[in-house]
């Protein structure tokens, strides 16, 4: 664990943040982003990082990669890591991004052709305290297109849950309707988008790297079979839905790369994960 003193720690990271904030591409920059159809996408992923209940150390670092348009599971990753940096609120990506950007050098390491060509994150991106959340860092350090989906509102930059906020949500007739997120300088941090028909819940889609904000929402929205984008649906699903077999083998395997006094600590830390849910 970083054990540098807190305003120390804060001020590195906002100048981090700021450092790689301006490297953040918000235009698309791949053909098949601006094709109605998106003609030429053939693999997305979802990325994300689940904690073990009552555990501050320890998480599973998750990858998925997907076909698309069907959407149908090409590659999975999934690994108990040691989270080395605290949690501070604005600051998350610092803890995640590590093991997250790890996950996909593996999956190059091990077979380049399924490498996605965008990759949905589980948190916000431009929508964001200083305008850098994990989609953005995320997508910064491995230079690839990085949509943010979020299922809750960050309330930030004057962005709140009103009843002006609840009366948009409720005009959003049907899966494909969306309205900006409008900051109190009058920027669009993201929208708000109704991914499904079958829900009334929005989500909140914000720009993470090389890809503009209406084709991250097109893109969020074509890759909706719920509420969820199936990439982020899916990289949970992996994870707290699996009870047995190959998901908790994977997730053991990391023990072979421990001591042998370490390896019933993680044995029990991934069974819980692999009993819940």
């Amino acid at each position: 664990m970083d054990m540098r003193p807190a305003e120390e720690l804060l001020k590195d990271w906002e100048s981090e943040q700021q450092r790689l904030r301006q490297l953040v591409v918000d235009q698309d920059s791949e053909v098949w982003q601006s094709r109605p159809d998106f003609a030429g996408l053939q693999r997305v992923a979802g990325v994300d990082l689940s904690f073990i209940k009552g555990d501050e150390v320890n998480a599973c670092a998750q990858l998925v990669v997907l076909s698309y348009p069907d959407l149908k599971l090409l590659y999975e990753d999934s690994q108990m890591v040691t989270l080395t940096a605290p949690y501070i609120a604005g600051f998350l990506a610092f803890r995640e991004t590590p093991f997250l950007l790890e996950a996909l050098q593996r999956l190059n390491g091990k077979d380049p052709s399924l490498m996605p060509q965008v990759v949905f994150v589980d948190g916000n991106g431009l929508f964001h305290y200083r305008e850098f959340g994990l989609a953005c860092h995320l997508g910064v350090l491995s230079e690839l297109p990085c949509v943010g989906v979020a299922k809750n509102l960050l309330q930030v930059q004057g962005v709140h849950k009103s009843g002006e906020h609840q009366s948009q949500i409720a005009a959003l007739e049907k899966g494909g309707d969306s309205f900006p997120l409008i900051a109190a300088s009058g920027k669009v941090l993201g929208k708000a988008l109704r991914s499904s028909e079958s829900s009334s819940k929005p989500v909140y889609v914000s720009v993470g790297h090389k890809i503009s904000l209406d084709t991250a929402v097109r893109l969020t929205h074509a890759c909706c079979r719920y509420r969820v984008p199936e990439p982020i649906r899916q990289v949970h699903a992996h994870t707290s839905s699996r009870k047995s077999g190959l998901h908790c083998t994977l997730m053991i395997d990391p023990c072979k790369q421990r001591p042998e006094s370490d390896s019933t600590k993680v044995l029990e830390a991934v069974l819980a994960v692999c009993t819940t849910g």
